[in-house]
């Protein structure tokens, strides 16, 4: 099974001696992508509940870092040959889809057909409210929004008329490089996110799942998929689960994981690579740190 490393972007790991570090390291010792996610804003007292703690709080403080991810991504590229890139994910009905699709076409071309966008529907209503976005209608914008982008990635040029966004005979350039499609991985644990990254996906993204509520999740996943005519072997499924162990990664894999995703934050640049490495030989490597090696 694939590992991919989750810890850019946010307090230390927003410092670009830590991408640096981190991105290097992680490509050396064999991590197969690296993720960062969004969030444009944040507020000291939400009343919105985050969806992926059981207290419903995010951990992140409001005063934190944040870098937005596809910039950071460039850098993380830039320095970095082979490992993989994700939006992990970029909250896609807070944007412009036009615009998007320029950027995220653009790291594609940069960092040679590396990178994945990973999109998602967000949760927090103070966040759309100071973007001027209805958070009511964020699910259908969305899907309306990928729709357009994947036009935009494969025609020249491209017209698209719906709900939220219309253009006529445009042209937005550069295209991603594997055909004019980029992989669209979709985030989020809910029934609806399943039915999106089903329909709409390249794959799917589950954050802070838990290790026994996996297998279920990927079923559900799999349904969706048979339901409208999709074969589940298309996607890749990537997971980041709340409480795994390197003891989880044969059962994930049976179930249908094909990316267990690691979470963390990393130290101060010093210490950065050496943190990576660590986690290398836990995850990728664990015989060399004494637990038994995954099947």
């Amino acid at each position: 099974m694939r590992v991919g490393l989750h810890a850019l972007g946010i307090g230390d790991g927003a410092r670009p001696e830590v991408i640096r570090a981190v991105a290097t390291a992680a490509e050396k010792h064999g991590f197969a992508r690296l993720w960062c996610g969004e969030h444009v804003v944040l507020v000291d007292a939400p009343a919105s509940r985050y969806p992926y703690s059981a207290d419903g709080r995010i951990a992140v403080p409001a005063d934190a870092d944040w870098l937005d991810p596809l910039l950071a991504l460039t850098f993380a590229a830039a320095v970095t040959s082979r490992i993989e890139l994700a939006s992990g994910v970029l909250l896609l009905p807070e944007h412009n889809p036009v615009l998007v699709a320029k950027q995220a076409a653009t790291l594609d071309v940069l960092s040679a057909g590396r990178f994945s966008l990973g999109v998602g529907v967000g949760w927090s209503a103070e966040e759309f409210a100071a973007l001027g976005v209805p958070f009511a209608e964020r699910g259908r914008r969305t899907e309306e929004y990928l729709a357009a982008m994947r036009a935009l990635w494969a025609e020249d040029p491209a017209s698209f008329t719906g709900e939220f966004t219309r253009f006529d005979a445009i042209r937005v350039n550069p295209k991603p490089l594997r055909g004019g499609r980029l992989p669209v991985v979709v985030g989020g644990n809910s029934d609806a996110a399943l039915r999106r990254a089903a329909t709409l996906g390249d794959g799917w993204y589950g954050f802070n799942v838990a290790a026994a509520d996996v297998p279920a999740r990927v079923a559900a996943l799999a349904d969706e998929c048979a339901r409208h005519g999709r074969t589940f072997d298309e996607l890749t499924v990537a997971v980041a689960p709340s409480d795994g162990t390197p003891e989880h990664l044969p059962a994930l894999g049976a179930a249908g994981v094909t990316e267990l995703v690691v979470v963390g934050t990393p130290p101060p640049a010093p210490d950065a690579a050496t943190w990576v490495a660590e986690l290398a030989r836990t995850w990728i490597r664990p015989e060399e740190c004494g637990a038994p090696t995954p099947a």
